[in-house]
Order: structure tokens, then sequence, then C-alpha cells
């Protein structure tokens, strides 16, 4: 089967387009025809080699968090799924990811795909969207009626993080630049921001109970942020090389989020793409070939949203 792997730790030309052995399942796993991957933030830097420590990789390594695709083959004692089903899943940051023809990963993590939407398209809902539900729900405690600011809301995570706020009966506060703005307006934004052209520490003029940062700011304007929350209320930050501050004085929390793979979770998030409660956005579809230059355009900034990455072609 065809793949992606680097040898070696470095720049996105490591990456290679290959040849390598089809995986056989073992018991507990399956093997998934992969419909489609994609490319998230954190890949760049475990190719580049900045996450040994905390991400100890094997190499070669093949890269992909997200899988979308159709169960190939069952390891042994697998139930609860058949050949045949469409599926999503976060997978292992350590194992061999999905910028392949097939992977296999443990059953377990699985949740059926949406119907609703193409089952390559899927493949932009797992890590993101699992990102903006822990952080709301898991560790901001997000309810009805509260407020939220979501810093950085014209990424990925950001588009779902508003998404679900809003459904969540929460008043949305968001920033984004010019290009992303309507955007995210369209997504449920009761206020937005304009973060090239005013400070939003001045521009929220009213407490909130969370603060969600998604931004690669500075750390002094993380810490501004937490002038702007009430006493009792958190600051969930998703730039884990930056730690989150608080002010214990008033009781605001910082929570650094490390996302994890939920299945229970990410079903209840295709559930609601299906229910028409969740839009899934894709910026692009690119071929499996051309992944290294996904990962060079992401580290110069270039990418204009969610990339979906397909190893039949576009």
């Amino acid at each position: 089967m065809k793949a992606v792997r680097f040898h070696e730790f470095g720049a996105p030309d490591v990456l290679r387009y290959e040849d390598v052995e089809q995986p056989v399942p073992g018991a507990g796993e399956v093997r998934i025809r992969v419909a489609a991957t994609t490319f998230n933030g954190v890949e760049g830097n475990i190719r580049a080699g900045y996450m040994q420590g905390p991400i100890p990789v094997a190499l070669p390594h093949t890269p992909g968090l997200d899988v979308a695709g159709t169960v190939d083959a069952l390891g042994e004692g697998v139930d609860g799924v058949t050949v045949g089903d469409a599926v999503v899943g976060f997978l292992s940051m350590v194992d061999d990811g999905a910028a392949a023809e097939y992977v296999i990963a443990p059953a377990g993590i699985f949740a059926p795909a949406p119907t609703s939407i193409p089952l390559a398209d899927a493949a932009a809902l797992p890590v993101v969207g699992l990102t903006a539900w822990q952080a709301l729900f898991d560790h901001g405690g997000l309810t009805a009626g509260q407020r939220v600011l979501v810093n950085g809301a014209g990424g990925a995570v950001g588009g779902y993080a508003v998404q679900l706020a809003r459904a969540a009966g929460a008043h949305v506060i968001a920033t984004a630049g010019p290009r992303s703005s309507e955007r995210v307006r369209t997504a449920g934004a009761d206020e937005v921001v304009d973060h090239t052209a005013t400070d939003v520490t001045t521009a929220v003029s009213e407490p909130v109970d969370l603060v969600l940062n998604l931004a690669p700011v500075e750390p002094e304007q993380l810490a501004a942020l937490v002038a702007l929350i009430r006493d009792g209320g958190a600051l969930v930050n998703t730039t884990v090389w930056m730690p989150a501050p608080s002010d214990e004085e008033r009781g605001v929390r910082g929570i650094d989020l490390f996302v994890r793979s939920d299945a229970d979770q990410l079903a209840e998030l295709a559930a609601r793409v299906d229910r028409g409660e969740l839009r899934v956005d894709v910026a692009e579809r690119v071929p499996l070939a051309e992944l290294s230059a996904v990962h060079a355009r992401a580290a110069t900034g270039e990418l204009p949203g969610k990339v979906v990455v397909l190893p039949t072609g576009v």
C-alpha cells in the first residue's frame, strides 16, 4: 500500500510518499481502509522533532491523527463493529497514523461516521471537534446563560467551539481576523472582535465566565485575558507550550488542555452533524502524495482552514 512516512525528524521534505506493507490487525484491533485523514498542527511539531518528550514516536513514522474510513478487517476478539462499517476516529499520537491507504487501531476508539456528509469530509471532525468539546464542557464547565470568549475563533477548533457554545445556550464572543470574521459570525458568534484592529481586553465590556484560548499569542497577551474573567471562572488554553495563567485570589482557574480520544463524545459530535446542528467545514481536499506540501504551507501560515487528505487523490 501507499503511505507517507518520515524516517528522520526535520523539515516537511523529510516526508516520503512510499510503498509500505499493509498492516494486519491484532487482538482487539480493526483495519480501516482510509477514506481520508487531515493535517493537524501538532503533526508538524511531531515531524520536526519538537515533541519527542511527550509524544515519543518510533521511526519511520506515518502521521495522520484523524481518520474516516470503512472497517476492512477485524482482529481477534473484536465485537460491536463489522466489516464495511463507516467510522471516524482519533488515532494514537505515538502509533502510525492514517496518512496511508490502510491503518490499524483499537476497535474501541471508533465512532459511527456521520451519514449526511461525504465520508472523507468526516475526517475533519475528530481531533478539532473533540478539542472544542473538551475545552468547553469537560474543562470549562460551560452552561446555558454563561458568557464565553473564544480567542482565535477563525481556525478549525474555533469554528466548532463557536457552534457548540452557541448550541449550549451561551453568549459567544469571538476574536477573528478579517478573512474569517464572517465565517465565525455564521457559526453563531454573538459578537466578533477583529483582533487585527482592536485590543480584545478593551473590546469585551462585561466579564465572561470562560475564556478559550486557541491563538498563539504572547504570554503577556494571554495573561491579560484573565482580567476579563469573572471570579470563579476559567481560562482553558490549547497552546500547551505556554502554561495557562490563573488568578488564585479570585478563584480563576488556568487549565492547559491536552485533547484525548473519546469515542462516546465523537459519536455525539457525529450525531449532531447528522441532525444539522453542527457544520463540518473543509477548506481544501488534497491527495496524499502532496502531504509534504501541506506541512510546508502550514509552517508558513498559508493554510486556509481544515485540509482533508485523500489517499486515492482528489
